[in-house]
């Protein structure tokens, strides 16, 4: 017997998006789109004779914005949103506040330009959308969340302690996320001392997204977090993310830590890809690493970490409870590549530990 579609709701003011998205969705059999909308007030009424699945929305839309549709959404009757937007410096920060009030997982909107774009999109928002139909979403307070003030480094950071003496002495901690992993890595980075680690993260997500997302993270963390250039120095007491629609690799010159972003095909569906990243670090960092693979879904970074694992790094997934898609972790454990399984909230105080030696 076939197994039941996941019925989307797609919402944008263009009609021409619309139909794009149509198309790319119900090209995969496993999806169907169930009604278009061109504002929420017209996802409202259709709403009222299917509940979808999985809505798609944009941000920008006539009569009430998509972030304002959304709060309601979750506050009241709460259904996984997939983000479909454009990529804008200005689009990428109301779209990160989306993320903050229930959204699953930000897609870029399809263009139809050249063949190889149409086919990256057509997985790329496939796969946003079968992930989302996986997530147990939650009712929300209406009230949005405050941030708390950024507390300055300087108070705890010894003095007289030389950069180079860190570089030598202190581990490198590669992330790994995806669906779920904009609030995790907000509470992984949050619990940081300001003199972690250096940190190398893959979050799937796509460009421009990555720098302001960065930028927010910055504001809340004691570990400075910002979005990964090509040759930058891992040090401690930051955490660089790979830029959106790059690959980043971790390598190594002397005693010197560095990421390498560049540009490449698609790698376990994605770009960046955590296997990527994890894969390098085993060749250059070894049982120098500390590693995390968190919520998500699909098989990315699986491969990876049992290569990071076998070249002696401590390896670390978070447990199916505290994630939103519990699939990276899984298949990680499956291929006997995680040493310990733990809650989100109790892993960087692990791997502070482990960094330490201790």
């Amino acid at each position: 017997m076939p197994s039941k579609k996941i019925k989307v709701l797609v919402v944008d003011d263009s009609a021409l998006v619309r139909q794009a998205l149509t198309d790319v969705l119900n090209s995969d059999p496993a999806i169907e789109v169930v009604g278009k909308a061109a504002d929420p007030f017209a996802a409202a009424k259709l709403m009222e004779e299917v509940v979808p699945d999985v809505l798609t929305l944009d941000v920008e839309m006539p009569r009430m914005d998509g972030v304002t549709f959304l709060r309601k959404i979750m506050s009241q009757h709460p259904i996984p949103v997939v983000i479909c937007s454009t990529l804008t410096e200005t689009g990428a920060e109301t779209t990160l506040r989306a993320l903050e009030y229930g959204a699953v997982d930000i897609i870029q909107k399809p263009k139809l330009n050249t063949k190889q774009f149409i086919e990256e999109s057509r997985i790329r928002i496939c796969d946003a959308v079968k992930a989302a139909a996986k997530v147990s979403v939650k009712k929300i307070s209406a009230r949005p969340r405050v941030a708390q003030p950024k507390l300055t480094a300087d108070a705890m950071i010894p003095e007289g302690r030389s950069r180079a003496m860190v570089e030598t002495t202190e581990k490198v901690v590669l992330v790994g996320a995806s669906t779920g992993g904009t609030e995790a890595l907000r509470i992984f980075l949050a619990t940081l001392p300001s003199d972690a680690p250096a940190v190398a993260i893959v979050q799937h997500m796509p460009e421009k997204f990555t720098a302001a997302f960065a930028n927010r993270l910055n504001t809340i963390c004691r570990v400075t977090v910002r979005e990964a250039a090509d040759g930058d120095t891992m040090l401690r007491g930051q955490a660089l993310i790979a830029p959106g629609n790059r690959h980043m690799l971790l390598k190594r010159s002397g005693a010197r830590y560095y990421v390498e972003v560049k540009d490449g095909p698609l790698v376990s569906r994605h770009r960046p890809s955590v296997d990527v990243l994890f894969r390098s670090a085993a060749r250059y960092a070894g049982k120098n690493a500390v590693a995390v693979i968190m919520t998500g879904m699909g098989d990315d970074g699986a491969h990876g970490m049992k290569e990071m694992h076998d070249a002696g790094a401590f390896t670390i997934a978070q447990d199916e409870a505290t994630c939103v898609v519990f699939g990276m972790p899984q298949e990680a454990i499956k291929k006997g590549g995680v040493d310990k399984v733990m809650p989100l909230g109790a892993i960087a105080a692990e791997v502070v530990r482990r960094a330490a030696g201790r």
